[in-house]
């Protein structure tokens, strides 16, 4: 396989040029670390984008980095945490879920759309990109968004490369709003609850005036592989946990009011500052079924749905397949291990989640499953069509990671 490492946005623009001249499709890669996910591509080129890899600027006293596509994403977070900031929607790290090395690039995470515990209250990726400068499929070099957090520089295209696996266009340079880093955390624990009473005790959590910045449930089962942060955490039990963030008088004051509020949950126990951060980003990265632990070898499927429906959806999932959930996003997000099989019981999960109105991605699998079943969501015709359209004004050719998205499509 041809490998075309780029130095520069004009590089990009010749490579993607020549790629449309031969009609030769191309799959756009920084580190490599997502390849996995999505359905594998038909393409005998890789345009290679790490060398674009240097900080542009940094404005700390702004709140804003600007930074090119291929910059490793751990580089980018060791610079910000040195003046105590953060990007505030957690990006996760899929390299544990997947097995690969390292975390990635900045554009990666921007492609993938990933987010963490956080997201309900941050807000995603999308919410915290303020601007970029890409080449669409025809070869042209564009420039969406600004360097401010209000900007009327036209349509926010910027918003739509989130989450697009590298399908419209290939970032070279973005732009990305960074939060101060919390003075203090505390995480609240509740043990012993099944997962229809954990989720109510999330939603009275995230109902209450208290701020909450992370609300999860890990089931009995699903710690049985926990390592690090999560080994030893509930001794086998189902374990709830939800967090709060802010200046240390504050955090310490909604602690105890929040433990009140839920007292009629269970006993409530608390960890603070790090032990309460090292547990949040094990969750955050999936831990539990991290590619070399005892699930390793299972598909992994991402499922989204009204946080209401999560616990009782999950409660069903875990008995129809046999495997094991974790719940983030007080229910809303529910990651799904089951047992392995050709199509990673696709249709068995798919059924139960398109009932209560939620979507499934299939995060990790064998390259033969990712042939096999739909790896993202089908939309309905309507949805699917104005998407193709919005591809197809990006990249009419279809030169860039074609077929990732779509099994059998263009894009």
């Amino acid at each position: 396989m041809d490998t075309l490492k780029v130095r520069d946005a004009k590089d990009v623009e010749e490579v993607v040029r020549a790629a449309v001249a031969s009609e030769q499709p191309l799959e756009v890669i920084g580190h490599g670390s997502k390849r996995a996910i999505g359905h594998p591509m038909a393409t005998n080129a890789l345009l290679d984008v790490s060398a674009l890899n240097a900080v542009s600027s940094y404005e700390p006293n702004e709140l804003i980095i600007t930074v090119q596509a291929g910059a490793p994403l751990a580089d980018v977070q060791s610079l910000i945490d040195a003046k105590n900031q953060q990007f505030a929607f957690e990006p996760m790290d899929t390299s544990v879920l997947l097995g690969t090395a390292g975390a990635g690039t900045i554009g990666g995470m921007i492609g993938a759309g990933l987010a963490g515990p956080r997201r309900i209250k941050a807000g995603g990726i999308r919410d915290h990109l303020l601007g970029a400068h890409a080449v669409s499929g025809f070869g042209d070099s564009f420039k969406t968004g600004g360097r401010v957090v209000k900007n009327v520089t036209g349509y926010d295209l910027c918003k739509l490369l989130t989450g697009s696996w590298g399908t419209l266009a290939v970032m070279t340079e973005v732009t990305l709003k960074v939060m101060p880093k919390p003075e203090a955390e505390r995480t609240l624990l509740l043990r012993g609850l099944d997962d229809v009473t954990a989720n109510k005790a999330m939603t009275a959590a995230l109902g209450s005036p208290f701020d909450v910045s992370g609300a999860a449930h890990l089931p009995g089962s699903a710690l049985r592989s926990g390592g690090g942060a999560l080994a030893g955490l509930a001794s086998g039990q189902p374990v709830t946990l939800v967090r709060l963030e802010g200046i240390s008088a504050s955090a310490a004051h909604r602690a105890v009011s929040l433990s009140q509020t839920l007292s009629s949950f269970g006993a409530v126990d608390s960890l603070a500052d790090d032990a309460s951060a090292a547990i949040w980003s094990a969750l955050r990265d999936v831990v539990p079924f991290a590619a070399n632990g005892a699930l390793g070898a299972w598909p992994v499927w991402r499922i989204v749905c009204p946080p209401a429906s999560g616990g009782a959806l999950g409660q069903a999932l875990s008995r129809a397949t046999g495997g094991d959930v974790i719940y983030d996003w007080g229910g809303g997000l529910i990651w799904a291990a089951v047992p392995p099989g050709a199509d990673a019981q696709a249709t068995l999960v798919r059924g139960q989640v398109e009932a209560i109105g939620g979507h499934a991605t299939l995060i990790r699998a064998t390259e033969d499953v990712r042939r096999a079943v739909d790896v993202f969501q089908p939309q309905a015709a309507g949805l699917a069509a104005l998407g193709e359209r919005v591809r197809a004004s990006f990249d009419p050719r279809s030169v860039l990671n074609r077929g990732r998205m779509m099994r059998g499509g263009a894009a």
